[in-house]
């Protein structure tokens, strides 16, 4: 059982009233892909977008604010994560068609929307069911795969920003990047419009099935993983500088570099946050010591370490 360093009653006095729901001391791990990490100190979940404007707009300033998706990229660290943890749910999850493209909650899965857009005759979104997340996440990291990206197929989002407003953002205010967006990290995106072409539903379906077998047959996708751990440098693949370091199989405690896909840190069924994360590192520093090239992490790490005397669970404790 974990124990908790503190009780966290005394924030949720703090907070503002919501229609939505308020947990203290939520296990985060579960919501993630590679079943690691501590938890929540408040997991809020909103009633709809006033709601979740309305708290950040009254919420005390002091209060740190974190928001997560689906839980594919993302690893929990074993100390938990402080303040507010906000999850979108099903009032955030809609898929509407708009002529040659598709408004699309925050809280969309990726993969739903492919097939939504199949649905609709709309070509270009395929490589969306190549990206397990939701198109929040896929927002903020401009997501992508098998060619795309979403700066290909975003017309404009929508956030709120710190102070409880709500923007309407061109896709050249988002500022894409490689694996990178410009809107800031304290607003909190709740929708977008994507566009695509007039295409034949067949045809689109044969390429969301193509996608799905190459991913099949390259990622270690019935494992725990958190998917592609480190952005591609320029002019390299991030694989085949892990693989020339001879990183391929290492291990740390529970977690491993995959056999399948040496891009991909996996949970072997006891790592912790801490064992995954140090793989990660000591991969980065063999890639640095034969490559001379830092990786840049791509999966999202946030939270406390356990040692850290913030942490929600105590030393000792599991």
């Amino acid at each position: 059982m974990m124990a908790a360093a503190r009780p966290p009653d005394s924030l949720i006095d703090r907070l503002p009233q919501v229609r939505g729901t308020y947990e203290a001391m939520v296990d985060l791990g579960k919501l993630t892909w590679f079943r690691v990490g501590g938890p929540a100190e408040i997991l809020f979940a909103p009633a709809d977008v006033q709601d979740l404007a309305a708290f950040l707009k009254a919420r005390p300033s002091d209060v740190p604010v974190t928001v997560i998706g689906l839980g594919s990229n993302l690893l929990i660290r074993d100390g938990g994560v402080p303040g507010v943890v906000i999850k979108l749910g099903k009032a955030f999850s809609s898929i509407e068609p708009d002529g040659h493209g598709l408004r699309c909650g925050a809280a969309a899965v990726d993969a739903t929307v492919a097939l939504a857009a199949r649905d609709q005759a709309i070509a270009g979104l395929e490589f969306l069911t190549g990206i397990p997340g939701t198109i929040g996440g896929a927002l903020r990291m401009n997501a992508g795969a098998y060619g795309r990206e979403m700066q290909n197929i975003c017309a404009s989002a929508t956030a709120i920003d710190d102070r409880g407003e709500i923007r309407k953002l061109a896709a050249v205010d988002l500022g894409f990047s490689y694996r990178h967006c410009s809107v800031p990290e304290s607003w909190v995106f709740i929708g977008a419009e994507l566009r695509g072409a007039k295409g034949d539903p067949d045809a689109i379906m044969a390429r969301i099935r193509e996608i799905r077998a190459e991913r099949e047959a390259s990622q270690p996708v019935q494992v725990r993983t958190g998917g592609s751990t480190f952005a591609n440098p320029a002019e390299a693949k991030a694989w085949e500088l892990i693989d020339r370091a001879g990183c391929r199989g290492l291990t740390r405690g529970g977690a491993m570099v995959s056999d399948k896909h040496c891009n991909f840190l996996i949970n072997t069924g006891a790592a912790t946050a801490s064992e995954i994360e140090d793989l990660g590192e000591e991969v980065r520093r063999r890639v640095k010591m034969t490559s001379g090239i830092l990786l840049s992490w791509e999966i999202r790490r946030i939270g406390l370490r356990r040692d850290d005397p913030r942490a929600l669970v105590a030393v000792g404790t599991s």
